[in-house]
């Protein structure tokens, strides 16, 4: 059975200008980017109703850990069946089938939910479906960016995304406790309605989201579906990039990262105020970081930028050991999420940029399943490193495996590298 063909030739997206106008004023982008963020919005607020609703049925931490676990499995491997459908499916379709299937299904659960109790199995059920429409459509719509934006303004693109994962990822828990105040079903109904506008603005962008040509030049095997692997373990620029990024998601993925916090908080006798104020912090930084990507990296050399984070993760690891108080650790968790969205900006905007239409969608599928798959690693090494040994020991932890990690940026390729928009086709 032969594998994937290899692209070999860029796929000519549509004819843009030559000074094309800003991005603010591409019409097209900032449809699909506003109706990304209400797709994200929904699934962030899901992800905290889920959770809580087992909570009030229930009382069962270790059935809402189950809920958890199970949609980042599932988002994982979906996002490999998404990928392949980006490069041989009519994206346009499959983002208003995603949408539309989890307005039905989140529109039927949250009617069930007013007309009285549900089960475990069901809640569980509705959660991995709605994951893994979730995980199909994500690589589906960050694979059309390639076509709606000029090639000197992906980088932008990738750092206005930045901004709207940051920003629904903020917004996320607090609108979740809001609607879960007012009933158990309204998160859900919510849910529901943030997906039919987001399928709604999927109609209002005009020009086509691939390139002509799309259908199956090859056939459809399991060996073609996961040609996105392949691809980035021989892309020079690529392959190091994501190692640190996996690596770095052992170390300080978001979930963990904030365990890390809480328990040593809650260890240092710290109240529940100051708790949320030093998560706050920490996820503060995140969202500061992606509203300056943009400026950045128009202004900072990519060797800089991503010497930059791989090398302040392990110091602010270290650091973390002998800060003073619970306030200063969320500052420096916040220090190193401030600089990630810079890297992802550059990091997308390389994938854009290098890779042809026909297989955007598996190489970010396969993005996709690597930063994922590294999560529950990190998230399960913190909780069991901090029962063994406290609070100092998951904190060196996460020195030994970032900086482990930074090694990568060490490479000739790495402390060299070209801004994305000069970047050729693999």
């Amino acid at each position: 059975m032969r594998g994937p063909r290899p692209p070999a030739a860029a796929e000519a997206p549509p004819p843009i200008a030559a000074d094309p106008p800003p991005l603010i004023r591409n019409r097209d982008f900032q449809a699909l980017w506003t109706s990304r963020f209400f797709a994200g919005l929904g699934k962030e607020s899901g992800e905290v109703a889920y959770p809580l609703l087992c909570l009030m049925l229930a009382g069962s931490a270790s059935q809402a850990g189950i809920i958890g676990a199970a949609q980042v499995v599932t988002t994982m491997v979906t996002a490999v069946v998404g990928g392949s459908l980006a490069d041989r499916s009519n994206r346009r379709a499959v983002l208003l089938c995603c949408d539309l299937g989890r307005l039905v299904l989140l529109g039927v659960f949250g009617i069930v939910l007013l007309g009285g109790n549900t089960s475990f199995p069901v809640i569980i059920a509705v959660a991995v479906c709605s994951s893994a429409l979730m995980g199909v459509s994500n690589p589906v719509a960050m694979a059309a960016i390639k076509q709606l934006v000029p090639p000197p303004q992906v980088a932008d693109a990738s750092a206005q995304n930045q901004i709207r994962f940051f920003s629904t990822s903020a917004l996320g828990a607090p609108v979740a406790g809001f609607l879960f105040n007012l009933g158990r079903a309204f998160p859900f109904l919510v849910e529901a309605l943030a997906y039919l506008v987001s399928a709604a603005l999927v109609l209002f962008i005009r020009r086509p989201m691939q390139a002509s040509g799309y259908r199956a030049r090859e056939p459809w095997t399991l060996r073609g579906m996961v040609g996105g692997f392949v691809f980035l373990a021989r892309h020079p620029i690529l392959r190091p990039m994501l190692m640190w990024i996996v690596g770095f998601n052992v170390a300080f993925t978001q979930t963990g990262a904030f365990l890390a916090l809480i328990a040593t908080a809650e260890s240092q006798g710290a109240g529940h105020f100051q708790i949320g104020l030093t998560v706050s912090l920490a996820g503060a930084g995140g969202l500061v970081g992606a509203l300056a990507a943009g400026p950045v990296i128009k202004l900072v050399r990519p060797s800089a930028t991503f010497l930059a984070a791989a090398w302040s993760a392990p110091v602010c690891a270290l650091a973390l050991v002998v800060a003073p108080n619970v306030l200063s650790l969320g500052l420096l968790v916040g220090c190193v999420f401030a600089i990630v969205p810079c890297v992802n900006a550059v990091f997308y905007g390389y994938i854009a940029a290098s890779v042809t239409d026909e297989y955007q969608g598996r190489v970010l599928g396969a993005v996709t399943f690597m930063c994922l798959v590294s999560q529950p690693v990190g998230i399960l090494g913190v909780g069991l490193v901090f029962d063994a040994a406290g609070p100092n020991w998951v904190f060196l932890s996460m020195a030994v495996v970032s900086g482990l990690a930074a090694l990568f940026s060490l490479s000739p390729v790495m402390r060299d590298l070209p801004r994305p928009e000069d970047v050729t086709v693999a």
